[in-house]
Formats: C-alpha cells, sequence, structure tokens
C-alpha cells in the first residue's frame, strides 16, 4: 500500500529526474531526443500550487502536508 507521503514523494522524485534529464551537466551523454521528450513532460507536470491544492482536496491521496513532502520542508 501506498502512502500519501510516498506518493507525494514519488512526485518530487520524478520532477527532479526530468530536470536532471534536461541539463548536459547533469546527466551527460543523454540524446537530444530524450532531453526534448523531458521538457515536454515537464511542461505539463503539476505545479507546487497545484500540488498543494489537490493535496488540500484530496488528502487521503497527497496528504495535508504535501508542501514538506514536495519542497522538503521550505
Amino acid at each position: 500500500m501506498t502512502l500519501n507521503y510516498e506518493r507525494s514523494s514519488a512526485i518530487k522524485a520524478t520532477r527532479r529526474f526530468l530536470l536532471d534529464l534536461m541539463d548536459p551537466k547533469q546527466t551527460p551523454r543523454v540524446p537530444r531526443k530524450v532531453r526534448q521528450q523531458a521538457r515536454s513532460m515537464l511542461k505539463h507536470y503539476p505545479e507546487d500550487h497545484h500540488m498543494e491544492i489537490a493535496a488540500k482536496s484530496i488528502p487521503h491521496i497527497f496528504g495535508t502536508d504535501w508542501r514538506d513532502n514536495y519542497l522538503g520542508g521550505k
């Protein structure tokens, strides 16, 4: 069973992964097509304010502590 903090952590990690894929310094030798695909996916990826709304609207899915999980307490 996935807990709500695990779900929000997965979303955070996925965003970081996609950002790293776009950065040649973080991920050298990644094909241009993969970088373009990561950029395309991030264009539609939920932003912080979307996830805060989701956490308040459906706390049993993302929890009410979305901001702490997603932003590392910032």
